[in-house]
């Protein structure tokens, strides 16, 4: 009566094992951690809760990370779930059938007309709706492509309208699982940057580009982001210039976490912390990437979680000002690692699933589509009772798909 179905990395990794005919000791052995360990995680008795194993695991089985994550019809029977995988295909056609410099021969509108939904579209991006972003970018790119090629008074303004979108589908395709996708996205992003000449743009996709693939190679993501900040030093009395090098040095701080050196990682975040510090305003408003104070503090408890740090990274999380963001979504995103600390302590698990229930309500299909919270969730859910696990807390599983049984008021 009490059992609850196996989390999804468990059941995936079961799979994926099973596929390439490996065995639990060949599989743990290339991934460098122990026997046991695997056979907990792929039984769902204990909780995937950092990106180093997952990625490990990833390149053990020779599969993207993103494999591990849940398929939609594993997911709860949400409209908004169903509709946003529906569009990954129109975003699939639209980064490939639009090339630069060539005229896709679409019907366009007015500029003021396309520059106000490129407006919504940054709107709806900071909420993380995904299916309001797969609604506007595919047919956006369209007419942007169009417009660069018929009013070259325009291309400023267009190639800066193509950031937005191509910055769009790739969030939105990562977090649906449109594997190979985010990476392509990113790379038009970064013809866009080129096009325009600007060092704070190139910088900007750069992080971009790490944020898009980081998971399937942290050395280069690290490379990539030192080698892009040491061409913007020459630029750093540019205020946009700054935001796009902290960024990079963030970047590079999650990528050396990743790989677990945290000498370096803390070197990064210091770095960045100081640039903060040199800003006139708490948060930064260039490519809606908020760096600044409050973001750096954000990035430290992600940072802090990956080392393994548990409940300190709530407790260290007291001083950052999360509401300057301007951003449900980034918001969303910081209250999500504070509830995974939390829940990390028996103590407080409760309060933990509090503050992810705060996530949800500002962005909810980023908090559904995030594997590391539907781990946290699923192992608090096995390690209490049903009928002591909270209405709460069984409304949040059923909301993940995690028990799909357990409707909010069973």
């Amino acid at each position: 009566m009490n059992d609850v179905p196996p989390n999804d990395v468990g059941r995936r990794l079961r799979e994926i094992r099973a596929w390439r005919g490996q065995s639990l000791e060949v599989v743990a052995g290339l991934a460098g951690i122990s026997f046991g360990y695997l056979a907990r995680l792929e039984r769902g008795e204990q909780a995937l809760t950092n990106r180093a194993t997952l990625e490990a695991l990833a390149r053990a089985l020779k599969v993207a990370p993103s494999e591990f994550n849940a398929y939609p019809w594993h997911t709860a029977a949400l409209e908004s779930n169903e509709q946003g995988h529906a569009r990954l295909i129109a975003i699939e056609n639209a980064l490939d059938v639009y090339e630069f410099g060539e005229d896709p021969e679409v019907e366009t509108r007015e500029w003021p007309l396309v520059a106000a939904d490129i407006k919504r579209l940054e709107h709806v991006l900071q909420a993380a709706d995904y299916v309001a972003q797969g609604e506007l970018v595919p047919g956006l790119l369209g007419e942007l492509h169009a417009t660069y090629v018929r009013h070259a008074e325009l291309r400023r303004e267009v190639l800066l309208g193509m950031i937005v979108c191509y910055s769009s589908a790739m969030w939105t395709t990562k977090r649906l699982g449109g594997r190979g996708l985010p990476l392509l996205a990113a790379k038009a992003a970064q013809q866009c940057a080129d096009l325009l000449e600007s060092p704070a743009w190139q910088g900007f996709t750069m992080w971009l580009r790490g944020d898009a693939a980081g998971g399937v190679s942290r050395p280069e993501q690290y490379r990539r982001a030192i080698k892009m900040a040491d061409q913007l030093t020459g630029y750093l009395d540019d205020p946009e210039v700054i935001q796009a090098y902290g960024m990079l040095h963030l970047s590079a701080a999650l990528a050396a976490a990743v790989q677990t050196d945290r000498a370096t990682a803390d070197t990064h975040l210091d770095e960045a912390a100081a640039v903060a510090e040199r800003m006139d305003d708490e948060v930064g408003t260039f490519g809606r990437m908020w760096f600044g104070r409050a973001n750096v503090g954000i990035w430290k408890a992600s940072i802090g979680l990956e080392f393994g740090d548990g409940a300190r990274v709530a407790e260290q999380a007291r001083n950052v000002h999360v509401d300057a963001i301007p951003s449900k979504s980034r918001q969303a995103e910081f209250y999500m690692e504070v509830g995974r600390s939390l829940m990390t302590d028996s103590k407080h698990r409760d309060n933990g699933v509090a503050v992810l229930l705060r996530a949800e309500d500002l962005a909810p299909q980023r908090v559904h589509a995030d594997v590391f919270v539907r781990e946290a969730v699923a192992d608090h859910l096995r390690a209490a009772r049903r009928d002591a696990g909270g209405r709460n807390l069984r409304g949040l599983a059923w909301r993940l798909g995690i028990a799909p049984e357990l409707a909010p008021n069973a």
